[in-house]
């Protein structure tokens, strides 16, 4: 397994070496690059066996498609299944300008990466933090700027509560519920003790999984990556000397 993991590392270390020289954003396919083959005749993979596959925006478990600031977690995996299945394709990276998204999202991309039996890469340019962060760590490695704003490892649930101002403007919410906690989270009354408490139950739930899932993926000790999840994020030189990247 040690050796099969050094081959793999060269051959990121390869790969990516080359793909600054050979990469130009008219030779990058993103999702669905087998549908457009006129597109894809015009860009041939002679030129380059890179996928670059952008994660841009707010990452959610799917989109509609009327928001180009948020980008689907379902379209990414198709992505990467794709570019693991042609031939054509040598290596994979997940380009990464995201301030977040969802859980299941994050983890849906990065088991994906995971899976993926060639290297991938995720490169983080501006940002690449919360959800977009624990996506990235699936992949083989994490390169990203010395300015770039990497980790930001915590859960929020945090919400606006309308209901001071809706009694101001003499609106009435009205408590139709088949069960004491069916509404909870409603922006239209004000939350109560335990319904908080629901609320950081989860919270911490998800927050432990978090931080599980970076130190496995990085090679992290749980107990320091629960040393930096206090919801902040760093610059990428903070980030590397902390193992956030490579």
């Amino acid at each position: 397994m040690r050796i099969k993991t050094i081959i793999k590392s060269l051959a990121i270390l390869l790969i990516v070496t080359a793909s600054i020289i050979v990469i130009k954003d008219e030779v990058f396919y993103q999702f669905g690059y087998y549908d457009d083959e006129a597109y894809y005749e015009e860009n041939s993979l002679d030129t380059c066996n890179v996928l670059n596959i952008k994660l841009h925006g707010d990452l959610y478990t799917y989109t509609t498609g009327e928001n180009l600031d948020e980008v689907a977690s379902q379209d990414i995996i198709s992505a990467i299944e794709n570019a693991d299945s042609d031939p054509n394709i040598k290596a994979i990276i997940l380009e990464i300008d995201s301030v977040g998204g969802t859980p299941v999202a994050a983890e849906e991309v990065a088991s994906a990466l995971k899976r993926a039996q060639k290297p991938t890469v995720a490169l983080i340019r501006e940002y690449g933090t919360s959800a977009a962060y624990l996506a990235a760590t699936g992949a083989d490695m994490i390169f990203a700027s010395a300015m770039s704003d990497v980790g930001s490892i915590g859960i929020t649930m945090s919400y606006l509560d309308y209901s001071k101002q809706n009694q101001q403007e003499g609106i009435t919410y009205n408590q139709l519920i088949s069960g004491k906690f069916k509404d909870i989270g409603n922006p239209d009354k004000p939350l109560a003790a335990e319904e908080k408490e629901l609320f950081m139950r989860d919270v911490k739930i998800l927050n432990d999984n978090f931080i599980k899932i970076v130190a496995e993926n990085r090679n992290l000790d749980v107990e320091e990556v629960r040393k930096l999840a206090d919801g902040s994020s760093v610059l990428g030189e903070m980030a590397l000397e902390k193992g956030l990247i490579d």
